[in-house]
């Protein structure tokens, strides 16, 4: 994985750029040299220094071109660590957005194919993962996963769902592949997820994960009861909560700023 932008940061400054862009603050023009490397300092033009860091994840959520409200790092911990998501693992994914999800499956090296509905939104999407450098690990397809999965399990005809004549899908060079079951982990966070939660013991090999996300309580039940219905086993579902800690004179208490509540994971197993 080559990260294809850098961090550039002074201070509380945080710039992403590509080798070889240039770029305008109030500190002055950056020019990024072709040959950058993490740990370089870069100067402006009026001699304010800038460090030169790789991507990290956080990183990911800070500064991707962003479609709509991106999942949060909280969940995206969660979904990686109730699945135990690896490098190598097959992943289906539905909901791209912004591709903060997918982007962290492929820069941990697991293999994604992602569905994104919207069209704009799944070319800021492939923008994206080249930035993140995952671009040669993550597959975003332009197309609805609910309407694609019939295909996918019965594979009778190799319609993937996914929409060929934009000239933008089927992923990094507009050659789509016709997708083959079974995956390691199925991601989603759409709204019509359960209809795909239906198919996920076709879609998964034995001991696989679903992990859904909803920012409703409404969708997060359908999806717990589809999982039943299908035969899913390990159901869980969980609310993502985090507060920060405020420390001050006065004393030590969870802060009152902002809201704690992000959504609703459910994690399933296929048998």
């Amino acid at each position: 994985m080559t990260d294809a932008a850098y961090l550039l940061v002074h201070e509380d400054r945080e710039y992403l750029l590509e080798p070889g862009e240039e770029f305008g603050t109030d500190l002055g023009v950056l020019e990024v040299p072709e040959d950058v490397a993490a740990g370089d300092t870069v100067e402006s033009h009026l001699g304010t220094p800038f460090e030169v860091r790789e991507l990290r994840g956080p990183d990911l959520f800070d500064h991707l071109e962003r479609t709509g409200a991106p999942m949060m790092p909280r969940d995206v911990g969660l979904v990686l660590g109730l699945t135990g998501v690896s490098a190598g693992d097959r992943v289906l994914d539905a909901g791209t957005g912004t591709g903060i999800l997918a982007a962290h499956l492929g820069r941990i090296g697991a293999d994604v194919t992602t569905y994104e509905i919207d069209p704009e939104f799944a070319e800021v999407a492939r923008e994206n993962m080249r930035v993140a450098g995952v671009e040669d690990r993550v597959e975003v397809r332009t197309g609805d996963l609910a309407e694609a999965v019939d295909a996918l399990v019965v594979g009778s005809d190799g319609d993937d769902g996914s929409d060929e004549d934009d000239g933008s899908d089927g992923g990094n060079e507009n050659d789509v592949t016709v997708l083959e079951p079974p995956f390691d982990v199925l991601t989603l966070d759409t709204g019509d997820a359960p209809a795909v939660v239906a198919h996920a013991p076709d879609l998964l090999v034995s001991g696989g994960f679903v992990a859904v996300y909803s920012p409703f309580v409404e969708g997060t039940r359908e999806a717990v009861t589809v999982a039943r219905e299908a035969g899913l086993a390990e159901i869980e579902t969980l609310e993502t909560i985090q507060r920060e800690m405020d420390f001050s004179d006065r004393g030590s208490r969870p802060s009152t700023r902002g809201v704690g509540h992000t959504g609703y994971l459910v994690i399933a197993r296929a048998p």
